[in-house]
This record gives structure tokens, C-alpha cells and sequence, in this order.
């Protein structure tokens, strides 16, 4: 494997330019022989001659030509994360955060504490926002990087899945489902159903339609809502059970228990992380590149 340094591809580029080594070392605030030894060391741990040298001529040889583009695009890059990470130590960097209501109750904490000690002098700023504003706030460059749901429109935006849980059965505290068997989506039949708005809350209307159909399962629709919050509260109150995330224990509310569900094949609420493939933006950079995997790791464990 080549090892070659960082300091050994200026020394190269500074020669490449000026196709001349003194006025090259006086670039470089050094004498001569060190830079000759810099080019020396490169072009063994390359095994490749990059100059031909005479007394009076340096000249690049195909190979140098080649190399000089790519040492050009590797200092660059070097550059520019020296850059970013220099700008978010020195507290110039913020990210905009779009979020959806549901990641409040478990993921959107999590990722917050997260940021605030590994990115510490960086600010957050938290928008609350449905799927669809926050994919337009992207676009519009008003938000850096969204908590929505799948499927998104890939054009321009990178995402990975951050978060996913199973399904389970709110239902008022007390009320009694028709055995004490594990309850499984066939217990849902005929039951008064709190189901998901059909287009505020898409993504979980139809997973959830999706389910009691495969499962030849007809409950009996009372209420539409858009919030989990809401479909608690009206649990609690007796109106009908409903499937919600796991997440949704967190919400404690009174008068409401939840139980687990068999569901085959299993199947999870999912949230994504979306933000722009350009950014400008050091501190997202340094998030999504360097800390998001680190991120994941430590949520998967």
C-alpha cells in the first residue's frame, strides 16, 4: 500500500507549477534539498517516475501529469476539511432541523443530546413540520437536514434510515379485548377503530390499511386524526383502540394502556433523515460525513 504524506503532494504540485526546483523550494519557505529528498520518498512509495529531471529541464512525465490532477484533488479536499472543522470549533456554524411531531417523543431528543456533545459550539435550531413542508424547506434551503417519513424523492437529497418501531395496541385503561391471548391483528375486527388522517398522516394510513387488509381485518372507523397525541387522548376517553409506534408509551397518557400486537410479516414505523447532496453548510458536513454513522451506531446498540 502507498503511504504517501501530505507535505510530499505540495512539494510535488509547488515543482509540477513552477517546473523548477529552487523557485519551488523558495515557495515553499525551504532550500532545495529537502524538496528533492520530498519527491524522491513520493516517487518510490509510488514506484513511478512523476519528473524527468536535467541540469536545465524539469519536465512531467505522463505519469506526473496523471498524478498531478489527482494530488491537486486530494489537497483540495484536505483543505476544505481542515476548513469546516476549524469553522465549527470556532463556533460558526449552525444547523437547521426540521422534525416531525412523532420523532419528538424519543428520536428528536436522542439526536439533540447527541449533537450538543459531540458538535457542542454549533447551534440547533428546531423547526416542527409535516413531511411534505419540510421536503419543500429543504429544496428552499430553509431547513439543512429533516426527521420525516419514507418515501422521499431522492433528486438532489441524500437520506438513511435513522429510526424504527413496531406497532402496539392503545386501548383505554381497563377495557377488555376478546381473550387474553396474544392479541393479534384479527382481534381488531369489527372493533371501533381510531385510524390515521388519509392525507395529513399518508404514510401511516396507509401502512396501517395496508395491515388490516392483508389481514382480512374490518374494523369499524369512528375517528380520523393526524397526531398520535390525539388519537391517545381519544382513546383515553373511550372513543376506540388504536395501533400507534412503540415511541408512543413515552406520551403517558392517563387512562390509556398499551399491549403488543402480532403482526406477520413484522412491520415498523420508520423515520428518515433527508438533507441536500450540496450543502455549503461546514457544520452539516461535518455531521452527516464524520458523527451521523457514529450516531447509528450507538442507536442500533
Amino acid at each position: 500500500m502507498n503511504r504517501f504524506e501530505l507535505c510530499q503532494l505540495r512539494c510535488f504540485v509547488a515543482v509540477a507549477d513552477e517546473l523548477h526546483f529552487s523557485r519551488a523550494a523558495a515557495r515553499l519557505n525551504m532550500t532545495q534539498p529537502p524538496l528533492s529528498r520530498k519527491i524522491q520518498q513520493l516517487e518510490r512509495e509510488l514506484d513511478v517516475l512523476l519528473l524527468e529531471r536535467s541540469r536545465r529541464v524539469v519536465k512531467l512525465t505522463a505519469a506526473g501529469q496523471m498524478f498531478l490532477l489527482e494530488a491537486r484533488r486530494i489537497l483540495r479536499l484536505s483543505d476544505d476539511a481542515v476548513r469546516s472543522v476549524q469553522q465549527v470549533a470556532n463556533s460558526e456554524g449552525a444547523i437547521s432541523l426540521g422534525f416531525l411531531p412523532a420523532s419528538s417523543y424519543s428520536l428528536l431528543p436522542r439526536l439533540v443530546s447527541f449533537l450538543a456533545t459531540e458538535m457542542s459550539h454549533v447551534e440547533i435550531f428546531l423547526k416542527e413540520m409535516a413531511t411534505q413542508d419540510q421536503i419543500e424547506a429543504l429544496s428552499a434551503n430553509r431547513i439543512d437536514v429533516g426527521i420525516l417519513r419514507p418515501p422521499i424523492d431522492n433528486r438532489g437529497l441524500e437520506s438513511v434510515y435513522i429510526d424504527r418501531e413496531e406497532f402496539i395496541l392503545a386501548t383505554q385503561s381497563g377495557r377488555v379485548m376478546p381473550d387474553s391471548r396474544e392479541l393479534t391483528l384479527r382481534d381488531l375486527d369489527k372493533q371501533p377503530f381510531i385510524m390515521y388522517a388519509p392525507i395529513e398522516s399518508r404514510y401511516h394510513h396507509d401502512l396501517v390499511s395496508n395491515l388490516l387488509r392483508s389481514a382480512g381485518v374490518a374494523p369499524q372507523f369512528i375517528q380520523y386524526a393526524q397526531e398520535v397525541h390525539t388519537m391517545l387522548a381519544l382513546v383515553g376517553a373511550g372513543i376506540g383502540v388504536a395501533l400507534v409506534p412503540e415511541g408512543a408509551r413515552k406520551l403517558m397518557f392517563n387512562g390509556v394502556a398499551f399491549d403488543p400486537v402480532k403482526i406477520l410479516p413484522k412491520t415498523y414505523s420508520e423515520l428518515i433523515l433527508v438533507w441536500r447532496q450540496r450543502t455549503d453548510n461546514p457544520a452539516l458536513k461535518v455531521f452527516t460525513q464524520f458523527l451521523l454513522p457514529k450516531f447509528l451506531d450507538q442507536s442500533i446498540g
